[in-house]
């Protein structure tokens, strides 16, 4: 099981390789039929002391092509000068080790980041380049959000890392809800699902948010009777002498009062009776997206 946000974003390729060929071309990048994905050893330590372990190593085997090639997939939460050293260093030692052609993927979770993975890695001097590596990144600039249900329901590997690569975006809670009601509609496997995406997202209002989801989509989801839950369950217990749709309201309400409170934010007594006393949720779907990135209580209400 994973152990960590970083661990989460590149392990999911290990639960399903075939996720490679799936989401490759949803960032524009074709991807060739292919016969087999295999996961390789990710030690490519040398003889000498000095360990280089890169994330997950895949091999592709394609038809009419008895090698292949390799997949070198690193997870990177911010820009890091040593790894382009590592990276370089990656895709000559699995060439020369397999023999095969390397191609070095990078996963991010904000479009900073990205943007400085993407960057060519040039080895050499000015007047002769010895080497130059072109990362293949994937993460919210490249890769279209997945906020429908039915959509998320069909490749719920897919939409487990669309939450990840998104993970710092205000697409997220539509992602989270979408698919949260996906993992709902599923007979097995929705609680391993469930636990491995809240790990991935880490400690912070995206977590908040996903087990105020879980608990309202799945109420046997591990972590019931937590505080965040009991505050969802709460507001919907709240309304329901009048109706689903005022309890589902009330619900979003006081989920939308506890992240703000979560994240230190400064409630007003204006702002709280404005929260608690909209009905209409499709505001309130705004106002919850809004609660995980906005600085001030006020900010809620913004364009509107």
């Amino acid at each position: 099981m994973v152990s960590s946000p970083h661990d989460a974003m590149h392990r999911i390729f290990r639960e399903d390789p075939g996720l490679l060929a799936r989401v490759l071309p949803r960032a524009g990048i074709s991807f060739p039929e292919y016969t087999s994905i295999d996961l390789l050893d990710t030690d490519l330590t040398e003889i000498k002391p000095m360990e280089r372990r890169v994330d997950s190593i895949f091999r592709v085997h394609v038809p009419d092509d008895e090698g292949g090639f390799l997949l070198a997939v690193e997870s990177q939460g911010k820009p890091d000068p040593d790894k382009r050293n590592s990276w370089t260093y990656y895709l000559a030692h699995m060439h020369a080790k397999y023999r095969l052609p390397p191609i070095l993927v990078v996963l991010c979770r904000d479009k900073a980041t990205a943007a400085w993975a993407a960057e060519p890695i040039r080895i050499g001097r000015r007047f002769h380049t010895s080497m130059l590596v072109f990362p293949l990144v994937l993460g919210p600039g490249n890769l279209s959000a997945i906020t429908d249900p039915d959509e998320a329901a069909e490749d719920v590997p897919l939409a487990v890392f669309s939450a990840f690569a998104h993970a710092k975006d205000p697409a997220l809670p539509a992602i989270l809800e979408a698919l949260a009601a996906a993992l709902a509609g599923r007979d097995e496997g929705s609680d391993d699902w469930a636990e491995y995406v809240e790990i991935g997202l880490g400690d912070g209002p995206a977590r908040d948010l996903w087990r105020q989801l879980m608990a309202t989509y799945t109420p046997n989801f591990p972590g019931s009777g937590t505080i965040v839950e009991e505050a969802w369950l709460a507001g919907r217990a709240k309304g329901e002498a009048e109706g689903e749709a005022k309890g589902e309201a009330k619900g979003r309400a006081e989920a939308i009062l506890h992240i703000l409170g979560a994240r230190g934010i400064e409630i007003s007594g204006a702002v709280r009776d404005r929260v608690l006393g909209c009905a209409d949720l499709e505001v309130l779907g705004v106002w919850l997206g809004r609660s995980l990135s906005m600085t001030s209580a006020e900010e809620l209400f913004d364009k509107e």
